[in-house]
């Protein structure tokens, strides 16, 4: 399969911020701006996804390895957030130090197979240097690079 991006989808909710890793997300459109993401239907974050009516991609950066592991497990949102450390920007759990934060207002919901496809309206795009971490074959990666340009 293709690699991809590894991503925290965060909203919240009404006992306080959720999130799930997901890493089917991407660009949707470029005029307007839009993104989208897909969490698996029984997801407590797409609850608060569509309670808050919006959502943030926290795109995680090689080294947040292990805050991908644990927003993928079913623990308590809770235990999930006392991990990292986040803040609230318009009304969006943000996780810091990721390589980029882009806040949606929630434009769509379509229920496609065992998943849901989430789509947003960008408000706003926050981004840093650094390398993302990656999803291949099963596992978490880092992207190699040997320095040349192609």
């Amino acid at each position: 399969m293709l690699p991809t991006g590894v991503t925290v989808i965060a909203a919240l909710g009404p006992a306080g911020p959720a999130g799930a890793t997901a890493s089917a997300v991407c660009s949707l459109s470029l005029k307007p701006m839009m993104m989208l993401a897909c969490l698996d239907r029984g997801s407590r974050t797409l609850l608060a996804v569509q309670g808050a009516d919006r959502f943030g991609i926290n795109v995680l950066r090689r080294e947040q390895r292990p805050t991908a592991e644990v927003f993928a497990t079913k623990v308590d949102q809770a235990e999930k957030w006392a991990t990292v450390d986040w803040r609230e920007h318009l009304g969006i759990p943000l996780i810091e130090g990721s390589l980029a934060h882009v806040v949606c207002g929630l434009h769509d919901v379509v229920a496609a197979g065992d998943h849901v496809i989430i789509t947003g309206d960008v408000l706003e795009v926050e981004a840093i240097e650094g390398d993302p971490l990656v999803y291949h074959g099963g596992l978490f990666r880092t992207l190699g690079s040997d320095g040349s340009k192609s």
